[in-house]
């Protein structure tokens, strides 16, 4: 990987930081669908891409579910719901994306996510803000290979999107101060609770509630007690969901995915290594609530 300097030098300065207005949302999963919700839903012009045209088709059922949630709950308008929608375009055609901010909420693969910001670059302003949804990857590594890197940030929500608070706004060591606070006043206006995090792997959230699902697994994989009875007991301590159901809610491959990015991140420590049998599940196919059966089974 080639060494980039810190410099804000081709950057404009806070006051002429370009407004965002458009907001292209890579990826339609679980994650992309709430982002480009709370995006649309705070009047911003959304393009919702995937490769997929039937995953996008599922993205836009989702958010006008979670919208029909909300109007029953009385927390928005059919008039918010109808401006909402139309503020979401979806597309198929990789060309369609240009913005002045583009949110990646795709595999959590480093590859994978620095080729995708290559192939923007290419297409985008020299000022577009790229913003990463990772949930582990240092923001530093992301960025090292891209043109302006002062302009890679982290935005990483939390699951589902459209209900959680917290957006943790990650700064790498080459991101620049303005393009940080203007991502940061950006999910206040998404009336979310942002905070201001260093860059490591995991950050705060992920770092901090790794041993959650690590040490339940652990239990669990030396017959301690069953997934159903730890669930039970943590509840029954205060957590809101157990954390067998809430891999099964974020899907057991992503959370596995994070694992296994935050064990190498943190050079092999034993304290993240991954599980055995989180690993068997993503084998199987069996990722939690998208696929009906995860450590328990959705009809």
């Amino acid at each position: 990987m080639k060494t980039t300097s810190v410099s804000c030098d081709n950057l404009p300065a806070a006051s002429s930081l370009k407004e965002i207005k458009k907001i292209v949302v890579v990826g339609a999963g679980t994650m992309g669908s709430g982002i480009a919700q709370v995006s649309a839903m705070s009047d911003h012009e959304v393009v919702l891409y995937d490769i997929a045209q039937d995953r996008l088709d599922l993205a836009m059922e989702k958010i006008a579910k979670n919208l029909d949630g909300g109007i029953k709950r009385g927390k928005l308008s059919e008039e918010e719901k109808k401006q909402c929608i139309a503020n979401i375009t979806v597309t198929t055609d990789f060309l369609l994306l240009n913005g002045d901010l583009l949110i990646e909420a795709i595999v959590e693969d480093l590859v994978i996510k620095v080729d995708l910001f290559k192939r923007l670059n290419s297409q985008n302003a020299p000022d577009a803000i790229f913003a990463s949804n990772t949930s582990s990857i240092p923001i530093t590594r992301i960025a090292a290979e891209i043109p302006q890197p002062e302009r890679v940030v982290g935005m990483h929500f939390f699951n589902p999107a459209h209900i959680m608070k917290l957006v943790e706004v990650i700064s790498g060591a080459a991101t620049s101060q303005e393009v940080a606070n203007q991502v940061f006043d950006l999910a206040i206006k998404m009336k979310k609770k942002p905070v201001r995090v260093k860059d490591a792997p995991g950050f705060i959230v992920n770092r901090v509630a790794r041993q959650f699902y690590l040490e339940s697994l652990q239990a669990m994989e030396e017959r301690v007690a069953t997934h159903e009875t730890i669930d039970t007991v943590l509840e029954n301590l205060g957590f809101r969901m157990g954390p067998f159901k809430l891999m099964d809610l974020i899907g057991v491959e992503t959370n596995h995915s994070v694992s296994c990015s935050m064990f190498d991140s943190f050079f092999q420590a034993s304290r993240f290594r991954p599980s055995r049998i989180q690993q068997q599940k993503v084998d199987a196919g069996h990722h939690g609530r998208k696929s009906k059966k995860g450590f328990y089974e959705y009809s």
